[in-house]
C-alpha cells in the first residue's frame, strides 16, 4: 500500500473529527461512514482499496474500525495524517466518556445518575452475547465443512468460554494455544499433498477474525503487580494489544484487573463502564478510559486510553505496507482459524461474570429484555442501553432497590 500526499491534514482533521462526533453504533457505522467519506463522496481512495484495508485491519490486535480509519487517514497522508485522522476519530468519543465517568463515578451522584447506571449495566451481558453470536457464522464457516474441523472449532469455543470464566489473566494463553494447535493440525495435515490443495477442512481465507502479537502478551499474566499510573498503563497495553476478535474479548481481562487485582472499581461500576463504552461513539476498547478514571482520576483516564491506543498507530505507520503479505501468510490464517472461536467463546463467557454482578431482581428483568431485543431480535445496541438506562431511572423513582 502506498501513500499519497494530495490531502491536507485540515481537511483530515475535520473530516475524521466529524466522523468521530457522530459514529454511535460501533464498527458498522465507523466502517460505512468512512466508505461513504473516501469511497463515496470523495473519491480519495477505490473500492477496492477500501475493503483491503478492511481486510487488513481485521488481522491486527486493536480496536479494527479505529485502525481503518488510521490506516485511510495513512493512505492520503503518511504518518502525519494517520496521526491526525487517528487522534480527531478517537478525541470526540474521548472527552465523553470521561466526562461521564466524571458523573458516575462522582463521590455522591444523584439518584436517578445511579439508577441509570444500574439500568444500563443490566444490558451488558445481553451486548456480550450479541456480540460472540454475531461472530459465529463466518468463524464456522472459516473452519470448513469437515467433520473433524467443526469439533475442533467447538472445542477452541468452550476453551475460551470456560477460560473468560474462570482463568482471567490466564484467557490469553488459551487464545494463543489454540491458534497454535490449529497451525500445527493444518501443517500435519498438508505434508502428505505437499504444493497440493488445502487439507480438509481449510475454509474460505474471507472471514477476518484478527491476529495477536504473541511475544510480550503471555508477560501480563506473569508479572507482578504495579502500582498507581503504572498499573494503569500495564492494563491499558494489554487490552490495546489483546483487542482482537472485537472488543469484548478483552472485558474479562480488564475486569480481573480492575475489580479483582486493583479494587479501583466494584463489579456494579465496571458494568457502567462497559455500558457508557457501547452508548458513546468510537471503540468499546473506550472503557479503558473509565477504568483509568476510577484508578488514578483524569490523569488515569488520559493515559490509560493514550497507551490503549498507541498500538494501533504503530502497527499502522510501522506496517502498513507490508499488510497484503501478512494477509497471504497460509499460517497467519491457520492461527486465526483456530483463534477465532476460541475469542468468540471468550466473548460468550463474559457475560457470565457480568450477570452475577447484577445486585437486584428488578436489573435480571432488563437483562432478560434486553436478551430478547439483542439476541433474538437482533437489533441495536445504543438503543437497548438507553432504553435500559431509562427503566433504571424509572425503577429507582418507583423506589426500588439500588444494588
Amino acid at each position: 500500500m502506498e501513500t499519497t500526499g494530495r490531502v491536507g491534514l485540515g481537511t483530515i482533521a475535520r473530516a475524521w473529527g466529524r466522523i468521530g462526533i457522530t459514529g454511535f453504533g460501533g464498527p458498522p457505522a465507523h466502517i460505512l461512514l468512512l466508505r461513504r467519506l473516501c469511497v463515496e463522496r470523495r473519491k480519495w481512495l477505490t473500492p477496492e482499496e477500501f475493503e483491503d484495508g478492511i481486510a487488513a485491519t481485521n488481522l491486527l490486535p486493536g480496536p479494527a474500525s479505529t485502525q481503518l480509519a488510521i490506516l485511510t487517514a495513512w493512505r492520503l497522508r503518511g504518518t502525519p495524517g494517520a496521526l491526525v485522522g487517528g487522534v480527531c476519530f478517537i478525541a470526540p468519543g474521548l472527552v465523553l466518556i470521561l466526562a461521564l465517568a466524571a458523573l458516575f463515578l462522582a463521590g455522591d451522584p444523584p439518584r436517578w445518575v445511579l439508577g441509570a447506571a444500574a439500568g444500563a449495566g443490566a444490558a451488558v451481558p445481553a451486548v456480550a452475547a450479541q456480540a460472540a453470536t454475531s461472530l459465529v457464522p463466518a468463524s464456522f464457516t472459516r473452519a470448513g465443512r469437515g467433520r473433524a474441523a467443526r469439533a475442533r472449532w467447538g472445542g477452541y469455543a468452550l476453551a475460551g468460554a470456560v477460560a473468560a470464566v474462570l482463568t482471567g489473566p490466564w484467557l490469553v494463553l488459551v487464545l494463543i494455544a489454540s491458534g497454535l494447535a490449529e497451525v500445527a493440525v493444518r501443517a500435519r495435515g498438508r505434508r502428505p499433498a505437499e504444493g497440493g490443495g488445502p487439507a480438509e477442512g481449510d475454509g474460505p481465507d474471507r472471514a477476518r477474525p484478527r491476529r495477536p502479537r504473541t511475544g510480550l502478551l503471555p508477560l501480563a499474566a506473569g508479572l507482578p503487580a504495579l502500582g498507581g499510573l503504572g498499573a494503569v498503563a500495564w492494563v491499558a497495553f494489554k487490552v490495546g494489544a489483546l483487542s482482537y476478535g472485537g472488543g469484548f474479548v478483552i472485558i474479562p481481562l480488564m475486569r480481573d484487573d480492575a475489580v479483582g487485582r486493583h479494587h479501583w472499581m466494584t463489579d456494579g461500576q465496571f458494568l457502567n463502564a462497559v455500558a457508557l463504552g457501547q452508548v458513546t461513539p468510537g471503540p468499546v476498547v473506550q472503557t479503558v478510559a473509565v477504568v483509568g478514571y476510577a484508578a488514578a482520576g483524569l490523569a488515569g483516564g488520559l493515559l490509560a486510553a493514550s497507551v490503549a491506543f498507541a498500538p494501533s498507530f504503530l502497527f499502522v505507520i510501522l506496517g502498513g505496507r507490508h499488510f497484503d503479505r501478512l494477509r497471504a501468510d497460509r499460517r497467519v490464517q491457520d492461527f486465526l482459524t483456530g483463534a477465532g472461536p476460541a475469542v468468540i467463546g471468550a466473548i460468550a463467557g463474559s457475560a457470565v461474570p457480568l450477570a452475577a454482578a447484577l445486585g437486584t431482581g428488578w436489573q435480571w428483568g432488563v437483562l432478560a429484555l434486553a436478551l430478547l431485543w439483542l439476541v433474538a431480535a437482533r437489533r441495536g445496541v445504543v438503543l437497548a442501553l438507553l432504553a435500559a438506562g431509562a427503566a433504571g431511572v424509572i425503577a429507582t423513582a418507583a423506589g426500588l432497590p439500588l444494588p
